[in-house]
């Protein structure tokens, strides 16, 4: 959830309940599809079952917040790095669980289950945030939905008396982007949160800050290319929220003022005035801002202009362009959701730019 306890001070659950979560909800899926008469053998539910616990185990602090800031990486790639670092530990006990996670099993549902458009994933992830954050438009009917699954031509399938509830589904995915992932609130804590490990990851003295999080702070080269990434697995795997928080403290003694100030901002909850957009802030009107904080803040120019954030933010809760939501008709026909649905579902990427600077 990034920083949306800033704005919904439920909203602290973990990535850890996640992944219980979503592991629940893997049990009962493949269980419903086995009394429907799918074969899944034994090593496959538990190949599965792994795949979606471990699904997310490569991100880092803050989550999508501060994804590929610490570690220019996408969380999926790490997280195939530790499934195969784990494959090791456990003497290729996990070799079928890869497989599925990155779609190379001969049985696609399986990978389907763990992610697609209607996976365990997002069905807890919407009902969990939903809860946690007492924003009731989340709420997902994951029980119809699961009930209603089954296989054709390999594919995963809803069932058509299930299609009003992948409808709420989709809608409800919509609304929380809307409301609570993208709450210009949230969105401006994050993106100062952004700017401030930036700033600091340019500084050359981190003395006192986290030791695993210099690590990555000194690092130069693209760790992609490294060989050795059992050191970077070991050690980003020690990160956490905490190891941020206390980074932020440490910061308000920086002697780089605009570090400083960020740093107090943030744990001041002193958040920065945002404005969203459907269209590109004009270029004068971010140099205008960028005057008014030098002369209000007593800053020079180039620290004005690390004070004013603006930059872009895209979603889409359903896309048509490909693997689309199948459902089966009772005549054994498999339709895609688009061509069923007499409601309105988004399709389009929703945009917004931003411009996010300290209130005067």
């Amino acid at each position: 959830m990034g920083l949306s306890h800033f704005v919904y001070p439920g909203a602290t659950h973990t990535r850890f309940n996640h992944a219980l979560g979503a592991l629940h909800l893997m049990v009962r899926s493949l269980r419903t599809l086995i009394d429907k008469g799918i074969i899944i053998s034994e090593e496959e539910r538990k190949a599965t079952c792994i795949a979606i616990l471990l699904h997310d185990i490569g991100h880092g602090p803050f989550s999508h917040a501060l994804e590929k800031e610490i570690l220019d990486i996408h969380h999926e790639q790490l997280s195939l790095w530790i499934m195969k670092s784990l494959n090791e530990t456990f003497n290729g006990k996990l070799t079928m669980a890869i497989a599925i996670f990155k779609n190379e099993y001969p049985k696609k549902f399986l990978h389907q289950l763990v992610s697609s458009q209607l996976d365990m994933d997002r069905m807890d992830y919407l009902n969990r945030d939903s809860f946690y954050s007492g924003v009731a438009e989340g709420v997902v009917g994951s029980d119809r939905i699961i009930s209603m699954l089954h296989v054709s031509k390999d594919q995963l399938v809803v069932e058509e008396k299930a299609l009003y509830s992948v409808e709420k589904f989709l809608m409800a995915r919509h609304l929380m982007y809307m409301q609570v992932y993208l709450h210009k609130t949230a969105l401006a804590a994050e993106k100062m949160l952004v700017q401030c490990i930036r700033l600091i990851q340019e500084e050359e003295d981190w003395a006192g800050l986290p030791e695993n999080l210099v690590y990555f702070l000194k690092k130069d080269n693209d760790l992609k290319n490294l060989e050795n990434k059992t050191e970077i697995i070991q050690k980003f795997n020690k990160l956490d929220d905490h190891d941020i928080w206390i980074t932020l403290k440490k910061s308000v003694y920086s002697t780089n003022r605009t570090i400083e100030f960020y740093a107090n901002s943030l744990l001041d909850r002193k958040l920065f005035k945002i404005h969203l957009s459907k269209e590109p802030f004009n270029g004068d009107l971010v140099n205008e801002t960028r005057r008014k904080l030098c002369s209000h803040f007593k800053v020079s120019e180039d620290e004005a202009a690390k004070l004013v954030l603006h930059g872009i933010e895209s979603n889409q809760a359903y896309t048509t362009a490909q693997n689309e939501i199948q459902i089966l008709k009772k005549t054994g026909l498999n339709v895609p959701f688009s061509a069923l649905t007499e409601n309105l579902i988004n399709t389009d990427v929703m945009v917004r730019f931003f411009l996010c600077y300290p209130r005067i």
